[in-house]
């Protein structure tokens, strides 16, 4: 390099801020640590804690940003990796992180997709396996003997689904709280809030820590549309509606929501 030529890049460093390299290693190892926390212990943590029955919204908004702050700074520590590991080479440096960044977005994309298309689906066939109901708007009754009741999130077409069965064995306190509880998942669009953490468990299925935030998120948003119920009637009615349902969730995002030690919670936090 000739002298000019030199002078010309120290000139045009000037001014610059030149990270260390060990600082780059450092940072990309705390941040990979720092992912690996929210990824294992920290959600292992709150799925055991006892305060979330009593404030599901706020564990609701810590475990979004449990899975907001692991997915970024698993991004950010393979950026920095690569950065330590290919100094210079800008494209290579970032392809781990932005492979796992569209990895996720895909999955996103993907569910959401399904999602659409398993209402719309669904929605076929409530039309030729279901009626009106005479007095409630945007309700569907199924010819079922089995106690059954759920909502079809669909923005303004939202639906609430109850069956025969279930219109038969409940009393009008009862099915107040049964239809109360379906409207709040479908007026906070609990769907969207499920929604992100079934395309956490579809990306990475064989990480049971993904199951298992999905299945305390679907507990807590139950909880949530309790909370609404409870407005209407009193909490032991709330419980025995409850028990006479034989599928409570929200429809187009369904999760076992028994492989969360809520279950017991949400009786629990009724009967105190």
């Amino acid at each position: 390099m000739t002298r000019f030529a030199a002078d010309a890049v120290a000139s045009g460093l000037d001014g610059a801020i030149v990270i260390p390299h060990g600082m780059i290693v450092w940072s990309a190892v705390a941040l990979g640590l720092f992912a690996l926390a929210l990824a294992w212990p920290v959600p292992v943590v709150l799925s055991r804690a006892a305060w979330p029955m009593r404030a599901p919204v706020i564990a609701l908004l810590l475990w979004q940003a449990i899975g907001l702050a692991g997915g970024l700074s698993m991004i950010g520590a393979l950026a920095l990796a690569g950065y330590a590991a290919a100094p210079g080479r800008h494209l290579l440096a970032l392809a781990p992180a932005a492979a796992f960044a569209l990895y996720l977005l895909v999955h996103l994309a993907v569910t959401i997709v399904q999602v659409v298309r398993q209402r719309r689906r669904h929605l076929s066939l409530l039309d030729l396996l279901s009626s009106p109901h005479p007095t409630r708007a945007r309700t569907r009754v199924l010819d079922d003997a089995v106690p059954v009741a759920y909502c079809l999130p669909r923005g303004a077409g939202s639906v609430t689904v109850l069956s025969q069965g279930l219109l038969d064995r409940l009393d009008a306190d009862e099915l107040v709280a049964v239809i109360a509880h379906e409207r709040a998942h479908v007026e906070q669009r609990h769907d969207l809030l499920l929604l992100a953490f079934r395309a956490w468990r579809a990306a990475l299925p064989w990480f049971p820590i993904a199951a298992r935030a999905e299945a305390e998120v679907a507990a807590l948003v139950e909880m949530l549309a309790d909370d609404h119920a409870r407005r209407e009637v009193r909490d032991e009615v709330l419980a025995r509606a409850i028990l006479h349902v034989g599928a409570p969730g929200v429809a187009g995002a369904e999760v076992v929501v028994s492989g969360s030690t809520r279950v017991s919670d949400r009786f629990r936090r009724l009967a105190a």
